[in-house]
């Protein structure tokens, strides 16, 4: 139960933290005049998202498991 609790928490923190970013990202950086903050909006939402949300998910994997005494 740890173990998924920590894997749904790390996929919707991971998500938020790179869509956030992918966001900022694309206003900065893109060459886009037209409708720039709709690109930013859907790069963030479709693509820089679910890859913090696959990000968060194998963190929330490594970091949720049982501590074993001694090791």
């Amino acid at each position: 139960m740890r173990r998924a609790l920590a894997c749904v928490i790390g996929a919707a923190f991971g998500y938020v933290a790179l869509a956030v970013v992918g966001y900022g990202a694309i206003e900065l950086l893109s060459s886009n005049r037209h409708d720039r903050s709709v690109e930013a909006a859907m790069t963030a939402a479709f693509v820089a998202g679910p890859l913090g949300a696959v990000a968060g998910l194998i963190a929330g994997l490594i970091f949720g498991r049982k501590k074993t005494p001694g090791a």
